[in-house]
């Protein structure tokens, strides 16, 4: 009970992060309606009254957006159309298409900063994934089944992403070079080698002004959950789920697991225990690219189905605000996933039946990253009581007598 109370008061700072950021959003919404503000010289009751209905129309919209009205779900299966149900359905799905990729890219940032690692170039290490998927399946086009060019493309998005992950690593072992320098420096140097190989003839699309490879998806495409019209849920978002669940076991269940949390929580303890903190921040971050690396192969050869410049959509960053979000746990992870991809896709609707702008809703998204980076203030505004420590890490202290931790 004591450690569900613990866990319950941990998980608070990061859910009243982005409730006042959408109070902030809310009371921004109010101050830009200049039509119902205007009216409170005159009718201030119906220019604060339209103000707020205002705010409770866009939330309203960002959420049907996101999640689909329930009402309509049940009016379309109890009809039985599949188009009416593919229609009603399709929020609540587009809402899990978006979140596939945040999973895998918040648990690589998970990963790495768990080892102490500040992993940056998230995007670098999506684009290469998706580049190792799109040339290994266009190198077997018409040699293998679609199945076996499926698995190879992944694997090969896995050892892309892994590989570009793996440099930054090796770098600060072998040489000290810091992390955030070399990951943010390899993001660029990533998106020139997409550049270069999208001018292959073997990759571009022909006729097209853009740098686009050709499509995928004409030979390989990843199977989807519900085989209904523009359903795009694939299983990708299965796969997700179980990695979540191997990397939470990797993490806590492991001894390789504990001596990347014990070199992230400690690195001099962590030497001094005979555990490797360079064989640690190497294997951190290799799994880190990796598990970026595979979001960018299903992207290219599933969700999009085929390779462009901006492929990643700048989700390497935003992994990083939800990986804090989630507090560096893989459950919280799949939850700040779902939150960030239904705000993405909920607010679609919401800037076209309220007419409040997208870039609202980035305002908002940027204020639950800031709320989540400053707890104290968080813990101030709402009279929140700091929790105790779990004890899901053995102090290593405990290793080495006369440490601190």
């Amino acid at each position: 009970m004591t450690r569900v109370k613990a866990l319950l008061r941990r998980g608070l700072p990061p859910i009243l992060a982005v409730v006042t950021a959408l109070i902030f959003g809310a009371v921004v919404i109010v101050l830009t309606d200049f039509n119902n503000l205007a009216l409170i010289t005159t009718d201030p009751v119906a220019g604060i009254g339209g103000a707020l209905g205002g705010v409770i129309n866009g939330y309203g919209a960002m959420i049907s957006g996101a999640f689909g009205d329930p009402g309509r779900v049940v009016t379309a299966f109890q009809t039985g159309d599949v188009n009416d149900i593919a229609t009603a359905i399709r929020p609540i799905t587009e809402t899990l298409v978006a979140t596939t990729p945040l999973i895998f890219t918040g648990l690589a940032i998970a990963v790495s900063f768990r080892a102490g690692m500040f992993n940056i170039g998230g995007n670098g290490q999506v684009m290469m994934g998706a580049l190792g998927a799109t040339l290994t399946a266009f190198t077997l086009q018409g040699q293998v089944p679609a199945f076996v060019i499926l698995l190879a493309a992944l694997a090969a998005s896995l050892l892309f992403g892994g590989f570009w992950g793996f440099i930054p690593g090796f770098l600060k072992a072998r040489t000290g070079a810091h992390e955030v320098i070399t990951t943010i420096m390899l993001n660029y140097v990533a998106s020139q080698v997409l550049f270069f190989a999208l001018g292959l003839d073997t990759l571009r699309q022909p006729g097209s002004t853009a740098p686009v490879s050709k499509n995928l998806s004409a030979f390989v495409d990843v199977p989807v959950i519900i085989s209904l019209p523009a359903i795009r849920l694939d299983y990708s978002f299965v796969v997700a789920l179980i990695t979540a669940g191997l990397v939470s076991l990797l993490l806590f269940r492991t001894t390789k697991g504990f001596e990347l949390r014990a070199s992230g929580f400690n690195m001099t303890a962590a030497r001094y225990a005979g555990m490797s903190a360079g064989g640690s921040m190497m294997l951190a971050m290799a799994i880190s690219g990796g598990l970026c690396g595979i979001a960018g192969g299903f992207l290219a050869v599933g969700t999009v189905g085929q390779l462009s410049l901006d492929l990643d959509g700048g989700i390497g960053f935003n992994a990083i605000a939800l990986a804090l979000l989630a507090g560096l746990r893989p459950g919280g992870v799949v939850l700040a996933a779902l939150l960030f991809g239904a705000l993405t896709n909920g607010g679609k609707l919401m800037g076209i039946q309220s007419g409040i702008p997208f870039d609202l809703l980035l305002f908002i998204m940027a204020l639950v990253i800031m709320f989540v980076a400053a707890p104290g203030l968080i813990r101030t505004i709402w009279r929140v009581k700091v929790a105790k420590p779990l004890p899901e890490v053995a102090s290593v202290s405990a290793v080495v007598p006369g440490e601190s931790a």
